[in-house]
């Protein structure tokens, strides 16, 4: 998949069929829609595209109105979103930066510039509570009338279900909130998960549970931090890490802001995705992860994020959080043995 920051450039497709919107989660509703798109685009003989946008306009108004609150929780990076539209088959994307210029855009103007002009469309497919341009005055009839004048086709797609529940970022991030995990794996259609590069903390783990028994390292974890990223999960997590190894490796994950440490921590209370492997792949030695990227599965809560007192009694939530977590991949293991049989 070919990606690109706008529509400005000499390798983007000169026309194609698009679907337009934020994506966050790339849930099923979101796969099917991705489907339908590039059947319109091989009936066409051109690329499927996606249009969407970063920061999430929401982002932006929370921002530019000093309000956070209206900023979404967001269940992907920019990273994994993109990962998931390649996976379903996009062509390209176009990343749009929505500042304020892309703001104050009217719909004719939205119309005119980014979708004919900038990106050349043959066919739009949008969802059924599609808006655009400035205060989101634009809405399905006024495109598909735009779509007739200039030549280009227009049609929406109705809601997805899923055991009569619509599908949703919005049931997604629900979802994770509540912690049930069950429930965001059928809304996405794969287990929950978050990618990105593994960085230097302050190894504070290291040092913490060491006199455990079979501690040598005490907790070694995974770092992982996302610049100014409200997530929809958060919490204590049995995970399984990709892409260290050649087998995913299971493990514990704290996802949050880590609120037993103190305001003067590396982190300095930005969200991190904290994750121990249950066992340490022996061909990364000390240092072998850094600058790596890996993807985290998120497949069972444990419990919230706890503000321990001490030291102490982090290192024996840390040795309680473990235990738990090989409890729970050895209940599944027995559990798919006897499906097995």
């Amino acid at each position: 998949m070919q990606i690109f920051r706008g529509f400005r450039h000499p390798g983007i497709a000169p026309a194609c069929a698009l679907t337009i919107g934020n994506f966050d989660g790339v849930h099923r509703g979101h796969q099917a829609m991705l489907g339908l798109l590039a059947n319109e685009a091989r009936q066409r003989g051109v690329p499927s595209c996606v249009l969407t946008f970063e920061p999430h306009p929401r982002d932006y108004f929370a921002q530019t109105m000093r309000k956070p609150d209206l900023a979404p929780a967001r269940i992907g990076t920019l990273r994994d979103k993109l990962g998931e539209l390649a996976a379903c088959g996009v062509n390209q994307t176009v990343v749009l930066p929505f500042d304020a210029r892309l703001a104050s855009l009217s719909p004719d103007a939205f119309i005119q510039d980014v979708l004919r002009d900038g990106l050349g469309v043959r066919y739009v497919l949008v969802g059924d509570d599609f808006r655009f341009g400035a205060k989101r005055a634009g809405d399905y009839a006024m495109l598909d009338a735009a779509g007739e004048a200039s030549g280009f086709d227009v049609a929406r797609m109705m809601s997805y279900e899923v055991h009569g529940q619509r599908v949703s970022s919005s049931a997604v991030r629900e979802a994770l909130a509540a912690g049930d995990m069950s429930l965001t794996q059928a809304l996405l259609g794969r287990p929950y998960a978050i990618s990105g590069h593994v960085v230097h903390g302050r190894k504070l783990g290291r040092a913490l549970g060491a006199s455990q028994p079979g501690g040598q390292d005490g907790f070694r974890t995974l770092n992982m931090r996302f610049k100014h990223w409200k997530p929809a999960a958060s919490g204590i997590f049995a995970v399984l890490v990709h892409g260290l190894s050649e087998q995913p490796l299971p493990g514990v994950a704290n996802l949050g802001v880590r609120p037993s440490l103190d305001a003067n921590d590396v982190n300095a209370g930005r969200v991190l995705l904290e994750t121990h492997c249950l066992e340490w792949p022996e061909n990364l030695g000390d240092e072998g992860a850094y600058g790596k990227i890996a993807r985290v599965e998120l497949l069972h809560k444990l419990h919230d994020e706890l503000r321990y007192t001490s030291l102490e009694a982090l290192t024996a939530g840390i040795a309680k959080d473990r235990d738990d977590a090989r409890a729970f991949f050895a209940s599944t293991h027995r559990q798919t043995t006897r499906d097995r049989i």
